[in-house]
Protein backbone atom coordinates (compact mmCIF):
# COMPACT_ATOMS: atom_id res chain seq x y z
CA UNK A 1 0.00 0.00 0.00
CA UNK A 2 1.16 3.58 -0.52
CA UNK A 3 1.65 6.29 1.88
CA UNK A 4 -1.44 8.16 0.72
CA UNK A 5 -3.94 8.12 3.86
CA UNK A 6 -7.38 6.50 3.54
CA UNK A 7 -9.98 8.27 2.77
CA UNK A 8 -13.22 6.95 4.26
CA UNK A 9 -15.36 9.02 1.94
CA UNK A 10 -14.21 8.20 -0.94
CA UNK A 11 -13.42 4.15 -0.19
CA UNK A 12 -17.29 4.10 -0.03
CA UNK A 13 -17.74 5.65 -2.96
CA UNK A 14 -14.99 3.47 -4.74
CA UNK A 15 -16.77 0.27 -2.86
CA UNK A 16 -20.97 1.09 -3.21
CA UNK A 17 -20.79 2.88 -6.53
CA UNK A 18 -18.19 1.98 -8.58
CA UNK A 19 -17.49 -1.37 -8.25
CA UNK A 20 -20.15 -2.53 -6.56
CA UNK A 21 -21.16 -6.52 -6.88
CA UNK A 22 -17.70 -6.63 -8.96
CA UNK A 23 -16.07 -10.36 -8.36
CA UNK A 24 -12.85 -9.99 -9.70
CA UNK A 25 -10.54 -7.50 -11.47
CA UNK A 26 -12.49 -7.83 -14.79
CA UNK A 27 -15.59 -6.67 -13.13
CA UNK A 28 -13.56 -4.35 -11.11
CA UNK A 29 -12.58 -2.67 -14.47
CA UNK A 30 -15.70 -2.56 -16.31
CA UNK A 31 -17.40 -0.84 -12.98
CA UNK A 32 -14.09 1.72 -13.14
CA UNK A 33 -14.81 2.15 -16.88
CA UNK A 34 -18.15 2.58 -16.81
CA UNK A 35 -18.36 4.78 -13.96
CA UNK A 36 -15.88 7.67 -15.23
CA UNK A 37 -17.17 7.34 -18.81
CA UNK A 38 -20.26 8.11 -16.69
CA UNK A 39 -18.45 11.12 -14.74
CA UNK A 40 -15.81 12.41 -17.01
CA UNK A 41 -17.51 15.51 -19.10
CA UNK A 42 -15.41 15.23 -22.29
CA UNK A 43 -14.53 17.30 -23.47
CA UNK A 44 -11.94 18.57 -21.07
CA UNK A 45 -8.31 19.75 -20.80
CA UNK A 46 -5.44 18.03 -18.84
CA UNK A 47 -2.31 18.28 -17.94
CA UNK A 48 0.28 15.67 -17.64
CA UNK A 49 2.14 15.25 -13.85
CA UNK A 50 3.90 12.26 -14.47
CA UNK A 51 6.19 11.28 -17.28
CA UNK A 52 5.96 7.29 -18.39
CA UNK A 53 7.86 5.41 -20.48
CA UNK A 54 4.88 4.03 -22.59
CA UNK A 55 3.34 7.68 -23.07
CA UNK A 56 4.36 10.56 -25.14
CA UNK A 57 3.18 12.80 -22.75
CA UNK A 58 5.52 15.12 -20.84
CA UNK A 59 5.64 16.72 -17.75
CA UNK A 60 3.64 20.01 -17.86
CA UNK A 61 1.89 19.48 -21.47
CA UNK A 62 -1.55 20.14 -21.93
CA UNK A 63 -3.75 18.05 -23.80
CA UNK A 64 -7.64 17.62 -24.54
CA UNK A 65 -9.03 14.38 -23.56
CA UNK A 66 -12.22 13.30 -25.49
CA UNK A 67 -13.51 10.43 -24.35
CA UNK A 68 -12.49 7.29 -22.73
CA UNK A 69 -10.38 4.39 -24.71
CA UNK A 70 -12.22 1.18 -25.58
CA UNK A 71 -13.21 -1.00 -22.36
CA UNK A 72 -10.85 -3.70 -24.11
CA UNK A 73 -7.86 -1.42 -23.57
CA UNK A 74 -9.12 -0.58 -20.10
CA UNK A 75 -8.80 -4.31 -18.79
CA UNK A 76 -5.40 -3.01 -16.03
CA UNK A 77 -5.41 0.50 -16.28
CA UNK A 78 -7.65 3.41 -17.16
CA UNK A 79 -7.35 5.18 -20.74
CA UNK A 80 -8.51 7.92 -22.12
CA UNK A 81 -8.54 9.15 -25.56
CA UNK A 82 -6.41 12.01 -25.95
CA UNK A 83 -5.65 14.49 -29.02
CA UNK A 84 -2.07 15.65 -29.20
CA UNK A 85 0.00 17.11 -32.19
CA UNK A 86 -2.59 16.20 -34.23
CA UNK A 87 -3.28 12.89 -33.97
CA UNK A 88 -6.06 10.61 -31.02
CA UNK A 89 -3.76 8.46 -28.95
CA UNK A 90 -4.73 6.54 -25.69
CA UNK A 91 -3.17 8.09 -22.57
CA UNK A 92 -3.04 6.47 -18.45
CA UNK A 93 -5.62 8.61 -16.57
CA UNK A 94 -3.26 8.56 -13.97
CA UNK A 95 -0.51 10.55 -15.65
CA UNK A 96 -3.04 13.80 -16.31
CA UNK A 97 -4.49 15.58 -14.13
CA UNK A 98 -7.60 18.34 -15.17
CA UNK A 99 -7.22 21.98 -16.03
CA UNK A 100 -10.60 23.94 -15.34
CA UNK A 101 -12.42 20.85 -14.94
CA UNK A 102 -16.55 20.65 -13.44
CA UNK A 103 -16.48 19.30 -9.89
CA UNK A 104 -17.46 16.26 -10.85
CA UNK A 105 -15.02 15.21 -13.60
CA UNK A 106 -12.52 16.63 -10.89
CA UNK A 107 -13.78 14.18 -8.42
CA UNK A 108 -14.04 11.31 -10.96
CA UNK A 109 -10.15 11.79 -12.00
CA UNK A 110 -9.52 12.22 -8.05
CA UNK A 111 -11.23 9.05 -7.21
CA UNK A 112 -9.18 7.21 -10.02
CA UNK A 113 -5.92 8.96 -8.64
CA UNK A 114 -6.64 8.04 -5.20
CA UNK A 115 -7.12 4.01 -6.22
CA UNK A 116 -3.85 4.08 -8.13
CA UNK A 117 -1.98 5.96 -5.71
CA UNK A 118 -3.64 3.61 -2.49
CA UNK A 119 -2.31 0.09 -4.67
CA UNK A 120 -5.34 -1.26 -5.88
CA UNK A 121 -5.10 -3.21 -8.42
CA UNK A 122 -7.30 -4.44 -11.28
Amino acid sequence: MSERPQDEERERRIEMEIIVDAYGPEEQALGWYYWLEEHLHFPFRARCIAERRTSPLRKGEEVEVIGMLGEEECQHEMFVLISWQDRTLGAPLAQLEGVDVDDQTREAIDDWHYWVERGYEL
